[in-house]
């Protein structure tokens, strides 16, 4: 392609994500300095259109920000008033008494959100402070400079063929140029990828590791709902072999945020997260709360889930990782927006340091060893075992062991069993198709559980036509050639928005691989969880993909 010619326009610090770790990044640097130049590039359509959490909010980020947020007009209304454990069957459930939990897990303090929500008045302070915030600019690549570091991206190119080349209306985007560049994607972010493959940034780290969480929004009947209730999940029908669990949380306005959560380390090819999540639903404890309700908003998102052993260095030549972008999520309080919050704090802080010794472009040690020694790493030790224990060992033992270790560590301050590592990656823990049973599903009523492309019609998303796939295959003959054969593809059953489908025409004898990208909800469970590791997500043009509200 040639080259064309890009505006180019500077600033101190360039951001990428308007998520709660960019924001807050966005705000602190301009708390510590107002003349400080700093622009949040945010690819989502609006503020908040991409974002999608559980979401119980840990405060502590926020009190550190702003100690005075609660004065604020903000979308933080509701306080958990009622915590709850389950460990379900087919029909019914046992509660886990909340004395057996470690006080660690406990909500108490704590408040039900929609960070969707709270991403747009963060975005409100930070405007007021100064920041500009551009939605709708999709970072599509990483500027380098002599010495091999990043000093900015190129943001709203538009315009593109669908063979990559530059269409009639094509625009070059833009050279946004940064003393530091702030990487806060989120999880699996294409930018991200890219800097940790390009220093080796994850040299000295175990496996990263996911789950897909997916989330419907519900407006339920007010006599089944209590504001302020906090209920979590595991068990049926996922059993014991299989990671992951739900969550309900009784939000405002008669609000539901309810979700489940498939750990990405599975066996089985057969395995359909997304119909496991449709499944659940007819539980009868969680049918009985949707019963007269109606679905609002759905949406789906990978999960960081490697914890405190899967960070990798958390800063770059030129630049930061922030948040989700960096690993950390507390797994097993299914929380990671106080510790985004606290990371971009802690960035703006090492960023404006640097700055004012004149420094720019370089590595930010000083967030280094904030991370890793401060208070999210406080946060994420406690806790690091109890996804490897549960992969190894299953749920009821691996429960039980994890949370001893949880126990030791809030008593004596040290885990029982030290770091246990995560045995592989995602993409290697699928067995062959003919070693294993195919999983019937039943199917959807479409009163309480919904088919996959009815529910993307929840999820606000769009993809223009005639755009290049932002969904690249490394080599065009493995799914049909090699992962069909030997997994039956299943791309077909892991992405929960119907991207991926195995085509049959004919006499059934020459089948096709097809990418429906215009469904993609971009929770990059594709990019993670592929055996070949042979499909590349990369970010779409700007302003595409879901548009949430209520997430």
């Amino acid at each position: 392609m040639p080259e064309f010619e890009r505006e180019s326009i500077d600033y101190d610090v360039v951001i990428v994500g308007a998520g709660p770790a960019g924001l807050s990044s966005a705000i602190k640097l301009k708390q510590i300095d107002p003349n400080l130049q700093v622009v949040v590039l945010e690819k989502g359509a609006e503020v908040g259109s991409h974002i999608i959490s559980g979401a119980v909010l840990d405060p502590k980020g926020l009190d550190k920000l702003f100690p005075n947020w609660k004065e604020k007009e903000t979308s933080i209304r509701t306080p958990v008033s009622d915590d709850k454990f389950y460990l379900l069957g087919p029909a019914g459930g046992i509660r886990v008494p909340n004395f057996l939990m470690p006080p660690l897990m406990s909500n108490e303090g704590n408040y039900i959100v929609s960070m969707s929500k709270v991403c747009r008045w963060l975005s409100l302070e930070a405007e007021a402070l100064g920041v500009e915030i551009f939605p709708g600019m999709a970072c599509s690549e990483l500027i380098y400079g002599k010495t091999n570091q990043v000093t900015g991206v190129i943001a709203g190119e538009f315009g593109k063929n669908a063979d990559g080349k530059p269409g009639p209306m094509y625009e070059p985007g833009m050279k946004v140029n940064g003393k530091y560049i702030f990487l806060g994607e989120g999880v699996r972010g294409s930018l991200t990828k890219q800097v940790i493959s390009k220093y080796d940034l994850a040299k000295d780290s175990d496996v990263p590791k996911y789950g897909i969480g997916m989330k419907e929004v519900w407006e339920i009947n007010p006599k089944n709902h209590k504001e302020g209730q906090v209920l979590h999940t595991m068990g049926w029908p996922l059993g014991n072999a299989v990671g992951g669990g739900s969550f309900v949380y009784h939000a405002e306005n008669h609000h539901l945020y309810l979700g489940f959560v498939v750990h990405l380390n599975y066996k089985n090819p057969f395995l359909f997260p997304y119909k496991e999540f449709q499944r659940f639903k007819h539980h009868p404890m969680i049918k009985n709360l949707l019963k007269g309700g109606k679905r609002i908003e759905y949406g789906a998102r990978a999960i960081s889930e490697g914890g405190l052993q899967s960070i990798p260095k958390v800063c770059f030549p030129g630049g930061v990782l922030l948040g989700c972008s960096a690993g950390l999520v507390n797994v097993p309080r299914i929380k990671g927006n106080h510790n985004a919050i606290l990371s971009g704090i802690s960035a703006a802080q090492a960023a404006y340091e640097a700055l004012q010794s004149g420094r720019s472009n370089d590595e930010l040690d000083n967030y280094e060893v904030a991370i890793k020694s401060g208070t999210v790493f406080h946060d994420l030790s406690p806790v690091k075992n109890v996804k490897p224990l549960w992969s190894r060992f299953g749920l009821f033992l691996g429960i039980i062991l994890g949370a001893l270790d949880m126990w030791f560590a809030n008593i004596l301050g040290f885990n029982l069993f030290g770091t246990v590592k995560h045995k592989c990656a995602d993409h290697d823990t699928l067995k062959r198709a003919s070693d294993c049973k195919v999983i019937d599903y039943p199917k959807s009523d479409g009163k309480i559980s919904f088919e996959r492309l009815d529910n993307v019609s929840f999820s606000g998303t769009a993809h223009s036509d005639g755009q290049p796939c932002h969904l690249s295959l490394g080599d065009e003959s493995i799914p049909v050639n090699h992962n069909l054969p030997t997994y039956e593809e299943p791309a077909q059953r892991y992405c929960p928005a119907g991207v991926y489908e195995i085509v049959r025409e004919g006499d059934n004898l020459n089948p096709r691989f097809q990418i429906n990208y215009q469904n993609c909800v971009h929770c990059k469970t594709c990019d993670i969880k592929d055996p070949s590791q042979n499909i590349t997500w990369k970010t779409p043009q700007g302003g595409e993909g879901p548009n949430y509200s209520h997430m």
